[in-house]
């Protein structure tokens, strides 16, 4: 056979050649063990979690070494394109601070020395690094139909045998050139197929980055590289890709571990240096008594966007992956309290290969922390931000009461042990909202979190009227105090804390429990910042309104 003949007449019209492709890309003048990486998405629908995850640790991997992330769009999957699929991706990843240095921007037009970095416009390489591997004898056209495969997949399933295009049901494989010559002829669509040379029995040594030394099976099937639309299946398309765009290290999931050997047999096929692969194992989730990989159709946390609307800032996603991607991340956030999550150092050694659970209990205890780090100023605006968006009623609120609210974020902020009651934006309207006149509303004694088997309503009420009568605003918290310490004297109430633990048959409760009524009496709850500082942000106006409401309320 004259593979070279029978390489012009199945691509007449390519005329490029792999040399021709080595002088246009050549390798990257980076330092010594810069990684260059990518992520390279399909637009076919939303973003998940998980390639946030993946590209959060690829970005971090190429950037701290000093070397390259590019975003490419796989699109050869014409029909699973959605509109502003692209897009999407892009704005998803840019929320998450993930920024390529080469790839497209949200119009799809592209930046940096190595693209197109869109696969649909690559086609000519693709053609012809086909045209090459015919021509070496490497691979050869296939005029199969879809009928014929499935016939034959049907007949190695009744035979338990192995499915595939190989050996004796790889029909084309042995063509004369007169046969193809004559199928085309004839108008018959063909794609082209490698033309594998190993067995099923055969094994192969890989070594992982994240996983070590793998033994794996190695593909026995005469896989397609480019289908009859002439446009190339994943497996060919990022191995042309990832060699011209000279990419070093791809991170990815693990579920693609069963396809390294179809790659590599095509890496070799075309001549090009094997690159090193990290398999990232998926983020799981409890269903039931079991783990199971987190899923776009049964996990509303799969979709980034569960996390916008339910008001997660983005360091606390971020600061979270971060402690999913490795192991020391949270020794280094204990050493280093202050320091921008950016400066983290992700490495394979600390990454686990079993598959991290993902767990929102652990997220939201992440995001309590990285909130309370920030200040009211910021809150504020993030708040805002969000509330402007998913609530709107809320957000006017903020709006019109822009530097009361700013005070009210302040409470306990900025000290040596702040409070960590928000998870996200969405929980600030719950926990503090009765801050504020607009949402401050309850209708009866059974609006408050009063303990009724503890204190009758007159009791409640006796203590609310009592601190109404004497209340003054007051700058110095210790004088305050002693207001509370001394208001139930005449009710039973101790206020010396000894005493009372001496002996609580004696009294009614204690001071701790007479600022607790007024707590509650002020906010209807009983977990709060300081009171004093609710006393002074509310103003006595406020103040007084609130305690007659509640005497009233108990009254009823």
């Amino acid at each position: 056979m004259d593979y070279k003949k029978l390489a012009d007449l199945l691509f007449p019209d390519v005329k490029l050649t792999k040399e021709d492709l080595e002088k246009k890309y050549p390798p990257r003048n980076l330092k010594d063990g810069a990684i260059v990486t990518r992520f390279a998405p399909s637009p076919t629908g939303f973003l998940h979690i998980g390639s946030v995850f993946t590209c959060l640790v690829a970005d971090n991997f190429a950037k701290k070494s000093g070397g390259t992330f590019i975003l490419r769009i796989e699109d050869t999957d014409q029909n699973r394109i959605v509109k502003d699929g692209i897009k999407l991706i892009i704005q998803g990843l840019n929320r998450y601070k993930i920024h390529f240095d080469e790839g497209v921007d949200e119009n799809g037009v592209d930046y940096g020395n190595y693209g197109t970095y869109t696969q649909s416009k690559r086609k000519d390489i693709y053609m012809a690094m086909a045209k090459y591997l015919v021509s070496i004898g490497k691979a050869y056209p296939c005029f199969c139909t879809e009928e014929e495969i499935a016939r034959d997949k049907a007949i190695q399933e009744a035979n338990k045998e192995l499915i595939g295009y190989y050996g004796s049901y790889a029909k084309c494989r042995d063509l004369t050139y007169e046969e193809v010559e004559q199928k085309i002829k004839e108008g018959k669509k063909f794609c082209i197929r490698l033309k594998c040379e190993s067995n099923a029995d055969h094994k192969i040594i890989v070594h992982d980055a994240i996983r070590g030394t793998l033994k794996l099976s190695d593909n026995f099937k005469d896989v397609v590289i480019l289908k009859s639309d002439f446009l190339p299946p994943y497996n060919f398309a990022h191995a042309c890709d990832d060699h011209f765009m000279r990419v070093n290290l791809v991170v990815r999931g693990d579920e693609y571990l069963p396809s390294i050997a179809e790659h590599l047999q095509i890496f070799n096929a075309l001549g090009f240096e094997p690159i090193q692969y990290a398999h990232i194992a998926p983020m799981q989730k409890m269903d039931g008594d079991s783990k199971r990989k987190i899923s776009k159709r049964k996990d509303p946390e799969a979709n980034v966007t569960f996390y916008i609307e339910e008001g997660y800032p983005v360091d606390s996603v971020r600061e979270y992956l971060l402690t999913v991607a490795n192991s020391n991340f949270e020794e280094w956030r204990k050493n280093n309290p202050t320091a921008n999550n950016e400066d983290f150092v992700v490495t394979t050694d600390k990454m686990s290969i079993s598959g991290a659970l993902f767990d929102l209990p652990k997220l939201n205890d992440v995001s309590k922390n990285v909130i309370s780090k920030f200040t009211a100023d910021k809150v504020f605006e993030l708040c805002y931000e969000w509330a402007s968006e998913y609530d709107k009623p809320f957000a006017e609120i903020l709006k019109n009461n822009k530097e009361f609210a700013t005070k009210v974020f302040s409470i306990e902020r900025g000290t040596p042990k702040p409070r960590k009651d928000i998870a996200k934006w969405n929980e600030v309207k719950t926990t503090y909202g009765y801050f504020f006149k607009e949402l401050f509303a309850p209708k009866s004694a059974e609006d408050y979190c009063f303990d009724l088997a503890k204190f009758d309503k007159q009791t409640l009420k006796a203590i609310i009227d009592k601190y109404e009568e004497v209340y003054v605003e007051q700058s110095d918290k210790q004088v305050w105090f002693d207001t509370i310490k001394h208001l139930g004297d005449d009710l039973g109430f101790a206020n010396d804390m000894k005493l009372y633990k001496a002996d609580p048959s004696k009294f009614k409760g204690n001071y701790g429990d007479i600022a607790s009524i007024i707590r509650i009496a002020l906010t209807t709850k009983n977990n709060t910042p300081d009171l004093f500082e609710i006393c002074s942000l509310l103003g006595k106006e406020q103040v007084v309104e609130r305690l007659n409401l509640a005497s009233k309320l108990l009254q009823k």
